[in-house]
């Protein structure tokens, strides 16, 4: 786990930092050709520069982010603002299922909309995969 990671899931609540650490350890074990970083102030990894899948702290849960998880098709991902974004949400390490875990993770690799050129598309998504 790269030190900025790291150094955002220790400045979190004992909970929140042990769903933050697995969270990243599965991350970095299913996609480990994916480059990751904090952004936006979160943690964020990316494959050839599109991001993939995110987690950030919310008042009240830690939120596991698809950039493309809405194409998915999977009810345990729930919709997330406006374009193909999906999450789920953590209050607690048991809720954590790995095995959904590393099959979404599966799933982001082969299906990704470009997000790294929206701006560019002045807001125009297009499925890459």
């Amino acid at each position: 786990m790269s030190k900025d990671i790291q150094d955002y899931n220790d400045s979190l609540s004992t909970e929140d930092k042990t769903i933050c650490d697995l969270l990243a350890k599965e991350i970095n074990h299913n996609l480990p050709e994916a480059e990751n970083k904090i952004w936006h102030g979160h943690p964020v990894w990316f494959l050839n520069g599109n991001p993939i899948v995110g987690y950030s702290k919310l008042k009240e849960s830690v939120r596991l982010l698809f950039w493309s998880g809405q194409s998915f098709e999977e009810e345990e991902l729930q919709v997330e603002g406006k374009f193909k974004a999906a999450d789920i949400r953590y209050t607690s390490l048991e809720q954590v299922n790995k095995k959904d875990l590393k099959r979404w993770l599966d799933k982001s690799k082969v299906i990704q909309w470009d997000y790294k050129n929206l701006v560019k598309r002045k807001g125009v998504l297009e499925r890459l995969m």
